[in-house]
């Protein structure tokens, strides 16, 4: 039997851009991979459709928890609440560093990738994000632009971005490849 590829969902309590996390889960799953939901503690998260409240979602492990080599790569959904309170959380950014030096590849949406700048792994990246993101990952050393996705295997280890939920067929397809879940 083939084993299937755990891929780790980083998240907040509250804030996440709900169809950021859901459609990302729901193309892992049908193409076969395993995902599971981290958070800073157990319990529930909740999802956010821009700024109305929406589902809550169970979470498989807390980031104290998580280790590295238990994934084969990571989803980090966007919010801007979501992101501002993970690039805030000790355990979320050392998992994060843990999962690039493992060369585990990531993908990161919208305003994700603050906490890939908070990790410090952005420098030599060429990534996209929303656009507020752009002078943060710049002055981190990362190479934005304004594309609906990013893929960038320098440094040792696979970057997927893109920019908002209109983005999501081309993120889910290229995190997809990156997470050698697709055909």
């Amino acid at each position: 039997m083939v084993e299937q590829k755990k891929i780790a969902f980083l998240v907040a309590e509250e804030g996440i851009e709900q169809v950021e996390l859901t459609d990302p889960w729901a193309h892992v799953e049908k193409a076969g991979g395993v995902p599971r939901l981290l958070a800073p503690k157990l319990g529930e998260v909740r999802g956010f459709n821009h700024l109305t409240p929406a589902d809550a979602f169970p979470v498989d492990t807390t980031f104290a928890d998580a280790d590295a080599d238990d994934y084969d790569g990571a989803v980090i959904p966007g919010g801007v609440a979501n992101s501002d309170f993970l690039r805030m959380d000790d355990d979320a950014v050392e998992l994060v560093k843990a999962l690039v030096a493992a060369g585990k590849p990531i993908a990161s949406i919208c305003h994700g990738p603050w906490l890939l700048v908070e990790a410090g792994v952005v420098r030599g990246k060429m990534l996209t994000s929303f656009p507020s993101l752009q002078t943060d990952i710049r002055n981190a050393g990362g190479d934005w632009a304004d594309e609906d996705v990013r893929v960038c295997d320098m440094n040792g280890w696979t970057l997927v971005t893109s920019r908002n939920p209109g983005d999501l067929p081309a993120f889910n397809r290229e995190a997809l490849k990156a997470f050698g879940l697709a055909e």
